[in-house]
This record gives C-alpha cells, structure tokens and sequence, in this order.
C-alpha cells in the first residue's frame, strides 16, 4: 500500500515563482471574457435586432449552460487530464470562441444589416438569418467549453503551487485568493467601463476585437511558466468516490453500526494522502454513510488494501461524502439571490437604455458601463469591511471572522431583497414620469439598487466562495469551485423560465410586464416577484444554516452560534456538545 511519504509531491519549484504566470494568465484571461460579456445585451438588441425578452432568454439559457459545464469539466479535469492540461486545452477553445464572435461584428454576411435610424415602428428592423444565429451559437458554444475547464482549473492551479502541509503554504493560498479576487475586480471595472465605451461610442469590431487579443497574451503568459510549475496529475473522478460510498453503504445498510468506543478498531481508516493537509475525524451525523467503512471478512487484502472499493471506503474518504451532503442545502438556498443579480445585466440594462445617460454635455455613459456601480461599492467596502468592521465585530463576538460565514452569506441575501424592492420603486418612478409627465430620469437613480447589490456580492458572493473553499473536502476543490457556477446557472434558467410564463401569463392589451416598451410594460412587479421569492428563500436558508454542521465537527451544532477559527474549523468547548 502506497504511504504518505512514498507519495509525497516533489516541490522544485512552484511557490510565489509561478504567481506572475497564473495570475497574468487569470487576469488578461478575464479581461478578454468579460470584455465580450459585459454588454452582450447591448450587441444583440443593436446588432442582431433581437427583442428585449428573445435577448434575455437567449442570454440566461447561454450563461446557464456555461454554468453547469464546469462541473464537466471538473471531471474531466479530476479523472483524466489534470489541471494544466485542462487550462491548455480550454484557453485556445475561448480563443476560437472569441475570434468566432469577433467575425460576427467585422463580416458583414454574419450579422443582420444596420437598422436605419428613423425606423418606424411598425416596420420592424430585420432579425438573424438561421445561419447568422447558427454561427453566434458556434461561438459561444466554444466559449462555453472553455469556460468549462477554466473556471474549475484556474483557482485550483494557482493553489497546487503552495505545499498546503505548510505555514508558508498555507499563507501564500490564503494570498493568492486575496490577489485573485483583487484581479477579478479590476478587471470587471475595466471592462464594464474601457471596453464598453469602445463597444458603444466607436466600434463593436474593435470592441470585440481588443478582449481576443488579451486572450492571446493569456495563453503566451500560461505557456511561458511551463518549467516552473507544480504539475499535480489527476487522482480520479471524485465523482466516483463519491457514488463509492453511497453504493457501499446501501449494501451494508442491514449492518448495525457498533458503539463508539469500539469503531476504530472496526471501520476501515487507511493512512491519508499525502496531498491532504489534514485528517477529518469520524462524525455521528449521517451516521448511515458511517456503515461504509464496516470491515467485513474477505474485503481487506494480505497488504492492507480493500479488495474492493464498492464494497468498504475508509473514514476519511465517507467524511468528504457527509461535507458534500451537508453543503447542498446551503447551496440550493443561494440560487434565488443569484436571480437577482442575473438582472443587473438584462432588465437593468434595458432600463438604462431609456433613461438619461449623459455625465455633462457631450459625454453619454454607455449603459453597459453602469454596472460599474456595484464594482466601486465592492472595491470601497471591503477594504473598511476587513480593517473596521471585522475587527469591531471581534470585540463583541470574539469570532476570528466577526461573524461566521453562513451570517455573512445571509446578510447578503437580505442585500439582494433589498435591492429588488428599491428596484421596483425605482421603475415605477421611472414609469409614471415617463407616461404622465414625458420626463427622462438620470441613469443614476439606478445606482442606489446597484450599490445594494454590490453590498450583496461582498457578503453574499465572497461569503460562498470562502464557505466552498473551507468547507470542500480537499479533494474536491474543482468541484467546489463549480459549484458557485452552478448556482449562477439554476438562476439563468429559472429566470427564463420565469419571463416565459409572465411573458404568456401577464398579456393584456398587446403588452405583458416584459414588454419590449418598458412604458408599457410593469418592470416593477417583476421587481417586486423576484423580492418575494427572496423573502421564501431566506426562511428556507435560516432552517438549512441552523441544521449546518462545520466540516470537522463530530457533534451536532448550531451554526448561528459557533465559534470557528480562521481555517474553518470548530473550536469545541465542554459546553456546547450536544448528543444525537
């Protein structure tokens, strides 16, 4: 049997070394997709003529499936190319993906022909061909499969490169999130500001353009560390561990578990790997996955291997199950806030576009550039957050993190409730000075529900990706950072599904809620039903959060009360165990 020190990774390199590769290739990486995404509403209302409910569907059923691919390309990752592999393979399908998108706005056969300005409305302008809307899939379908191995490789990668067993390592990942994030924002603000207005105000070609050639310089920086790298190869589908411990538990679900005191000599506990950092203990919640691990004769080889693992897992690898079967409710509870951020980039670029746009007399803000709104809040908050408010809080909760990550989380959630409500107040402003008065409010009385949401990304967002982060098994660390992906996704489709049936369900008089004139339409209530829906959700995360139990606690705890330490960890006091 293959011991830890046997199988101990050989670190040449790696380390703070290979961060200007991976965290260049990541940033110009994110410039050059979100450069093409920060106002694709824009591109296919003008461009491709679509209506304003075709262009919604269209994007939240694209930004869904790209969602959920990750967790494909996970898989693929885990079991059989490894993460860098992956990332090579990914980048140059967003490559092609980019150029492909790029054509549609340089060819002119790949797009329908301009609009006239005077257009009447009863002469609507010409939509895409089936082959002009065939070629805008084809290019975003290869974007979608580059997506699907760089969002769950990237982060992972970047953290091989520290040896986790570590105080050094263990610092220089707890960086590397902090410089990834700190990327991620900048660039956002560059491309919702710089890449849009180039979009908008002088070409969509350029505009396009610019972002493909950043994926280049991607590509170039990625291969350039090639010799300094950490190359950890893939260690098998965690999919299929996974199922290996439902599959053997079922089998033995006739076994009794027996006592406590009795179960380390009796349940199967093999030396860890060397790339696990640490061991988690034995749990008594799910305690029927536990049967798992009973040794029965004939299932332990002569060199203390199983014989087969279908039949008997060890403690360590039915504890990465109980983490898993634990965080899925929490995150099922988070797919309605994600609703309603998914609108920040439809409906309330549809709203600017109605509105007034200009910042003195000549310059006009793109409207794809007033999503930068919740970005500044974001840049602006979380500095005071961690330096004022964390170590205020401390004082009084004496909570390493001032709170506990599932308050942060649902802090953000009553953020996104908020904003969906000030939404709908704003829209019905807008509207009846626009129908009763023929008055043009500023574009910047939407910024009061962007900033709510910005407040909403920093507790709600970054709270999830520190939550996955610390409470994935380690093994299991592209899947988790799948998993935010995911959420994103359910919302996409569950927001189409949602303009579907008010799009069908609210007609009168030739207009629905979602009508392509938002005079006509009631924006609001959509506001006010997605609010609603938020208010449902949060009961249902209140019940999953006091149910939640840490990864690494044996006891069933409370989460709203529990002390945790930076790592994630319980910190357990005589007091507060209780028994099953």
């Amino acid at each position: 049997m293959e011991t830890a020190q046997s199988a101990h990774i050989h670190r040449k390199h790696g380390g703070w070394k290979t961060m200007p590769y991976i965290l260049g290739n990541e940033t110009f990486e994110r410039l050059a997709t979100q450069g093409l995404l920060s106002n694709f509403m824009v591109y296919l209302l003008e461009v491709f003529h679509m209506d304003q409910v075709s262009a919604i569907k269209f994007i939240n059923i694209w930004s869904g499936t790209g969602n959920f691919t990750p967790l494909v390309g996970a898989f693929i990752c885990d079991a059989y190319l490894g993460r860098f592999r992956t990332l090579a393979f990914a980048s140059f399908a967003s490559f092609l993906g980019m150029v492909a998108l790029t054509l549609t706005a340089v060819v002119p056969a790949l797009h329908p022909p301009p609009c006239p300005k005077n257009q009447h409305p009863s002469n609507p302008c010409l939509g895409p061909t089936t082959g002009q809307l065939g070629f805008l899939i084809l290019s975003l379908g290869m974007l979608t499969i580059g997506t699907a191995g760089i969002r769950p490789a990237n982060l992972a990668f970047g953290v091989d490169q520290f040896d986790p067993t570590t105080e050094e390592g263990k610092k220089g990942i707890s960086s590397f999130f902090n410089w990834s994030f700190t990327s991620f924002t900048v660039v956002i603000m560059i491309s919702v500001t710089l890449i849009v207005y180039i979009q908008t105000n002088i070409s969509w070609a350029l505009g396009l353009g610019l972002p493909t050639a950043f994926m280049v310089f991607s590509i170039l920086l990625f291969w350039l560390g090639t010799k300094l790298y950490i190359y950890i190869p893939p260690e098998g589908s965690v999919f299929s561990s996974v199922m290996q411990v439902f599959v053997a538990a079922f089998r033995k679900r006739h076994l009794k578990l027996p006592p406590q005191e009795e179960l380390p000599g009796l349940l199967y506990d093999p030396p860890m790997r060397a790339t696990t950092a640490s061991k988690l203990p034995l749990t008594q919640h799910f305690s029927c996955l536990s049967k798992a691990a009973i040794m029965v004769d004939g299932e332990i080889k002569q060199d203390g291997s199983r014989s087969n693992p279908w039949r008997l897992c060890g403690i360590q690898q039915i504890e990465d199950v109980k983490c898993l079967v634990g965080i899925v409710p929490i995150w099922t509870s988070n797919i309605i806030c994600f609703l309603s951020i998914a609108q920040q980039g439809t409906i309330t670029l549809s709203q600017a576009l109605k509105m007034d746009r200009h910042l003195g007399p000549k310059f006009q803000i793109p409207a794809g550039s007033i999503a930068v709104i919740s970005m500044l809040t974001l840049a602006i908050w979380l500095p005071i957050y961690d330096r004022i408010v964390v170590p205020s809080l401390r004082h009084f909760t004496k909570h390493e993190g001032g709170i506990t990550l599932l308050q942060r989380i649902g802090i953000g959630m009553l953020f996104s409730i908020l904003s969906m409500v000030v939404a709908g107040i704003v829209e019905t402003k807008r509207r009846d000075l626009a129908i009763n008065h023929g008055k043009t409010i500023s574009v910047f009385w939407l910024a009061p529900q962007l900033i709510l949401t910005g407040f909403c990304d920093a507790f709600n967002i970054i709270g999830q990706v520190e939550f996955y982060n610390k409470q994935f098994p380690e093994q299991m660390k592209s899947l988790a950072n799948s998993l935010l992906s995911c959420s994103s996704g359910l919302a996409n489709y569950l927001s189409s599904l949602i303009i579907v049936i008010l799009h069908h369900k609210t007609r009168k008089n030739g207009h629905d809620w979602l009508d392509n004139d938002i005079n006509a339409g009631r924006i609001d209530y959509f506001y006010y039903l997605i609010a609603g829906l938020g208010i449902l959700n949060f009961i249902y995360f209140l019940i999953c959060a006091h149910g939640y139990h840490y990864k690494g606690s044996s006891t069933n705890l409370q989460v709203v009360g529990d002390d945790m330490n930076a790592d994630g960890d319980i910190e357990l006091n005589s007091t507060k165990h209780l028994n099953h």
